[in-house]
């Protein structure tokens, strides 16, 4: 159920400047929900958050957190506080994630360099998309390997042999953001999810926001 009150959102916007708030509908209308990314059990705090910045950056609003083993919290220091502007949805079971991203129209793409799994550049972003992450040191758990749709590779020329995570998901998320702007597919937030994140924002913004929200509704004492 949608929370958005376009009278409160006209009355949260005397608080926040016109360019502040230029700068919100600018950035949502490049917002999108056909690609998100999902983290399984990462436990490294620096690998999350900047993970987090990454989303922000390429314009990914939903970002997905497994926790089973690790509690492991964002740091705001390396995010930016982008976890400001984004959904952060957690789960503490990962059939629990792939069960409500399956739901929602997301194929399941395994990111993983251990399969003949098809290369980044060969990615095809027109459907929507569920990245997955996984655990450092092992990678995806078995549950996702086995419920993947799809299983995506990054090309390497080295040694090592995988990338760091954090870097992973930035390196799939600049070449399928940057392919998905190209295609036809209207990939854009509706116009109901905007206006929700819009309002949002601005009460993220709003200093006293609990003392506005209360005189608003007629609260104050």
């Amino acid at each position: 159920m949608s929370t958005f009150d376009p009278d409160y959102t006209r009355y949260l916007e005397q608080f926040v400047t016109e360019k502040r708030r230029e700068t919100f509908r600018k950035i949502l209308h490049l917002r999108t929900r056909h690609l998100t990314v999902v983290l399984e059990d990462i436990y490294q705090m620096h690998n999350i958050s900047a993970v987090v910045r990454s989303c922000d950056l390429f314009g990914i609003q939903d970002l997905h957190i497994i926790r089973k083993n690790y509690d492991t919290k964002i740091s705001h220091g390396i995010a930016k506080g982008a976890e400001k502007w984004l959904s952060i949805k957690e789960y503490s079971g990962t059939k629990q994630a792939i069960e409500t991203l399956k739901a929602q129209g997301y194929r399941i793409v395994a990111t993983t360099p251990h399969t003949d799994a098809q290369i980044l550049p060969d990615f095809d972003p027109a459907k929507k998309a569920a990245f997955f992450f996984g655990v450092e040191k092992d990678g995806l758990s078995d549950t996702v390997l086995q419920e993947a749709d799809e299983y995506l590779k990054i090309p390497m020329f080295g040694f090592t042999e995988s990338f760091n995570i954090s870097v992973a998901a930035a390196l799939v998320l600049y070449e399928t953001r940057n392919k998905l702007n190209k295609t036809g597919v209207d990939w854009h937030l509706s116009e109901a999810e905007q206006n929700e994140l819009y309002q949002l924002w601005l009460e993220k913004t709003v200093k006293s926001i609990d003392l506005i929200k209360k005189k608003y509704y007629g609260k104050a004492d």
